[in-house]
């Protein structure tokens, strides 16, 4: 399924029944696309909401799909785990909750996931196209340049992270073994009660340190892949998912160590911080850094890596091929709404 907006401003009239001197040619009367305007970025006319939207729902749809997957990765992460919760594969690990602690345990707080994922994704896909056009603009006159999609995937992060990392701090809690809260708005209270606001920002600046150069990896491998299978970026499925998942899994290996730092500062491991005699909360991405290497290494980085690479390629395949439908569909509609005037 290809969309082109490269039709000309006018139709030849049909020919007259027989020779005669040539009279005025009639004017068009379907008006033709704007110039440039094509399903690359979306109608000049479309609203800040129409990318807010396509973005929201990119984002619940990817992390609600693979959200499983990724309460697996939140424990495999885990340095020093409970006897009952070591697991070798993400298939074993899921398994084994299933079947020891319910099915619905691998979902459990995937509503507050959802409720931060619609507006931070909203804000984040708005800002990188935004930021896109115009760096691409200014940097290579309108062309496509990988530098201005990593410093545009990189600010969107700084929007984006602002409003999940509440989010992510309840859900990793959640996702937790023997997990002590009942629910998410009990999660909520007790943390802010004995460890008060700034727990839900504890990991913020690990959570960007990690995020910006994952979302500078993933876009500017995700753009370079498209120009390689989609060189005229028509909507075709295939390639936006081939793309995302390649994008996904450079970026989420790239930067595994930074998620291991960010999951012991969101889940305050109680254990592995009382094996090093460490009392109050644990802060900061260069404590964090250094405790992850007392208590496993330098293979303590990579500690889920397998469950992480999992994730991410389905997961942002998902998002991308959802975001890209909806600027086909988008684009599409707003150019028939302007052909049938």
């Amino acid at each position: 399924m290809e969309l082109s907006c490269s039709v000309g401003g006018s139709a030849a009239a049909p020919p007259g029944p027989g020779p005669g001197p040539p009279g005025p040619i009639p004017a068009p009367s379907v008006p033709p696309p704007m110039e440039g305007e094509d399903y690359e970025s979306l109608p000049s006319g479309a609203s800040l909401g129409t990318h807010m939207l396509a973005g929201a729902v990119a984002g619940i749809m990817e992390h609600s799909v693979m959200y499983p997957v990724d309460s697996v990765k939140t424990r495999m992460q885990s340095l020093q785990p409970d006897p009952k919760a070591q697991y070798r594969s993400v298939y074993e690990a899921l398994k084994k909750m299933v079947l020891t602690e319910g099915f619905w345990r691998p979902l459990r707080g995937i509503n507050v996931t959802m409720l931060g994922a619609g507006p931070a994704h909203a804000m984040y896909f708005a800002c990188y196209e935004k930021m896109k056009k115009s760096l691409s603009e200014t940097i290579q006159h309108g062309g496509n340049s990988h530098l201005a999609n990593g410093i545009a995937g990189s600010v969107a992060t700084l929007l984006h992270d602002a409003v999940m990392n509440p989010a992510e701090v309840v859900k990793q809690r959640m996702q937790m073994f023997n997990s002590p809260y009942k629910s998410v708005w009990q999660c909520v209270r007790t943390v802010q009660k004995t460890e008060g606001f700034g727990a839900f920002y504890r990991s913020y600046t690990t959570q960007l340190t990690m995020n910006v150069p994952f979302q500078a990896i993933h876009f500017i491998t995700y753009e370079f892949m498209q120009e390689r299978v989609n060189p005229h970026r028509e909507y075709h499925p295939l390639s936006h998912v081939c793309s995302g998942a390649v994008a996904g899994a450079v970026a989420a290996a790239a930067t595994t160590p930074l998620d291991v730092c960010k999951t012991l500062l969101n889940t305050q491991e109680n254990t592995a911080l009382s094996s090093l005699n460490i009392t109050g909360h644990l802060s900061g991405m260069a404590n964090a850094f250094r405790t992850v290497y007392q208590l496993g290494g330098i293979a303590g980085y990579f500690r889920g890596v397998q469950a992480r690479v999992i994730y991410q390629i389905p997961s942002t395949a998902i998002a991308w091929s959802v975001y890209e439908f909806f600027k086909y569909f988008l684009t599409k509609h707003k150019l028939e709404k302007r052909t049938s005037l």
